[in-house]
């Protein structure tokens, strides 16, 4: 019988430890199974919530558009003054950098070189018209002879041509007269025209000419700007600057805005005066004229400054915020939301900048939702988009 049992019901040694050994592993097995129950009891954790961006959402605008070019100022008029005769400057009568007015006297130079020579020609004036005056009476006496055939005809013929060189005499000493007068006049050097004078060239005791440089003066009110523009935009305007239409060539006629060199806005606007006659070969520009109204002097010949002027409107402009570009290896990128909230990234053509922001050509459809700030993201990422407030400062 004992033959017929199993094995491990057999009452040797062997069997009690295997006994033993399955008692110890059943409460190990047990403690196992409690743990995964337990496990398996509690909840997973909820996943993370989708990242914040702020988001615009593009609309067409009616944007100006405006250039900016870099002008030299210059005076309205600049008139060299030049003395028309050689002499010694004597004096300065007018004060360095300030208004003169048209015939203000500003140099006298030595005129007694000159009144001399002015006397002596009114004497030879005064030899001359004596000497008509003999040849006068000679004619008045012989006329009547040589009709009566009591002097000869030849007699007659010399008084005429007598009276016709002395009349010739008094009309050459009548110029040197004038001519020494006006010599007289011109040792005292005027101003030209209304203006400021600038700092004298010459000295008190030089010996100056008629190419002599005294002084210079600049009409300043109206002030001059030139500015270069290029060939294309010259080619956008041409029409208008040609046919003298508009008060100016660009779309709007808009005035000119001035920026100094400090920075500041000239208060005054400037208006368009003309075009050039050719474009320069060596920088493919042709230079543009205009004018500011300079009353209280502010402005100076040889003064840089910017100009502004608004030379079209773009009434579909499609516009984003500078911050919200991206610019890799010559190409422009924009991140935009989807309306499944998903990111995206777009190359798009970007134009002409307006303030902060840039025009964007190509890429981007209106009604489109650009991400202007948040985490970076991968495309395809769901996000949370809340529109954006730029601040203060950016406004």
């Amino acid at each position: 019988m004992d033959s017929a049992r199993p094995r491990a019901w057999q009452n040797d040694g062997n069997g009690m430890a295997y006994v033993r050994c399955a008692l110890r592993i059943v409460p190990l097995l047990c403690i196992v199974v409690l743990l995964d129950a337990c496990k398996t009891g509690t909840a997973s954790p909820a996943p993370p919530p989708p990242p914040e961006v702020s988001v615009i959402t593009v609309a067409p605008e009616r944007v100006a558009l405006s250039s900016e070019w870099i002008a030299t100022l210059d005076g309205y008029v600049n008139a060299q003054i030049r003395p028309q005769v050689t002499g010694y400057l004597l004096k300065r009568n007018y004060e360095e950098g300030a208004v003169v007015r048209k015939g203000q006297v500003l140099f006298e130079i030595d005129r007694r070189p000159f009144e001399s020579v002015l006397a002596q020609t009114r004497a030879q004036l005064g030899e001359a018209e004596a000497q008509l005056g003999k040849t006068e009476r000679d004619l008045q006496r012989d006329r009547p002879l040589a009709e009566q055939r009591a002097i000869a005809q030849s007699q007659l013929d010399n008084d005429v041509q007598a009276n016709l060189a002395a009349q010739a005499t008094v009309r050459s000493a009548t110029a040197a007269v004038e001519n020494a007068q006006l010599n007289v006049g011109f040792t005292r050097v005027t101003s030209l025209l209304d203006g400021v004078a600038a700092i004298a060239t010459a000295q008190i005791g030089d010996l100056v000419g008629p190419t002599t440089l005294l002084t210079t003066v600049s009409q300043i009110d109206p002030i001059k700007a030139y500015f270069p523009l290029s060939e294309q935009e010259y080619l956008q305007m041409a029409g208008r600057i040609n046919s003298r239409i508009a008060k100016a060539p660009w779309a709007g006629a808009a005035a000119l805005t001035l920026v100094l060199a400090n920075g500041s806005v000239y208060p005054r606007t400037g208006s368009f005066l003309a075009a050039d006659r050719e474009i320069d070969a060596k920088t493919g520009t042709i230079r543009i004229s205009a004018t500011f109204p300079n009353p209280d002097r502010t402005l100076r010949p040889g003064q840089y400054g910017r100009v502004h002027a608004e030379t079209r409107v773009r009434t579909d402009a499609v516009l984003v915020p500078q911050r919200a570009v991206t610019e890799l290896q010559g190409s422009f990128q924009l991140r935009v939301v989807g309306s499944d909230n998903k990111v995206s990234t777009k190359t798009v053509k970007v134009g002409d900048r307006v303030g902060s922001r840039w025009i964007v050509e190509e890429g981007l459809q209106p009604g489109a939702r650009v991400i202007v700030e948040g985490a970076a993201t991968r495309d395809g990422t769901v996000v949370n988009a809340t529109p954006f407030t730029p601040s203060a400062e950016a406004r």
